[in-house]
């Protein structure tokens, strides 16, 4: 996908993260960022302000992808947007696991909502973006959730409102969230190539 460097947000083990990983993956070189509080994604990516000053992906480390990663890339340069995500269907008892996002005619997000009990769409954010630097002052203007937490919705929603272009591109491929333990076998399988039942 062209990263010339990983900056990689770690507070719980982040002793054995940076033990197991070191200054470099496969020739790309590391930057920590230390989150001392578990405030939120928007709280997270604060952490890495300081390291970025172009265009970014993100990619949230519960997920595991076999997916067109290269299409949101390429469709955030192509339209020249201020966002791009990597988006999924999912069945609608699902949905309120994830955030939540609405589209227009031209495939652009046009509402998100974290984690809502009553889903507006069975459309989900699936933990990989790209944007632009514009998403850090969306982050810094983000008040607490219901949850206590700074969330990477909420900052999303002030772009949307602003006028941002946000695309929404449909995974083509696979994605397992191993944010839940009984996905895990799911994504070892998967990873091994081996059949999974869906």
């Amino acid at each position: 996908m062209g990263a010339d460097e990983l900056v990689v947000v770690v507070g719980y083990l982040k002793e054995v993260i940076i033990d197991h990983y070191g200054d470099a993956y496969e020739g790309v070189p590391i930057t920590y960022a230390h989150q001392r509080e578990q405030n939120g994604l928007a709280h997270a990516l604060l952490t890495v302000e300081e390291h970025i000053d172009d265009d970014f992906m993100l990619i949230l480390g519960d997920n595991v992808f076999e997916a067109n990663l290269q299409d949101v890339v390429r469709r955030q340069r192509e339209e020249r947007a201020d966002a791009a995500f990597l988006v999924e269907e999912v069945p609608w008892e699902e949905a309120s696991r994830y955030g939540v996002c609405d589209t227009n005619q031209y495939g652009e997000i046009t509402d998100v909502v974290e984690k809502p009990d009553d889903p507006p769409s069975n459309l989900v954010m699936t933990g990989f973006y790209t944007f632009s630097p514009a998403i850090f002052h969306a982050c810094h203007l983000v008040q607490p959730s219901d949850r206590g937490e700074y969330e990477i919705s909420d900052a999303i929603d002030l772009l949307i409102q602003s006028g941002r272009t946000i695309d929404a591109i449909p995974l083509d491929g696979w994605r397992v969230d191993v944010g839940y333990p009984e996905d895990r076998e799911e994504a070892e399988a998967r990873l091994k190539g081996k059949e999974v039942e869906v």
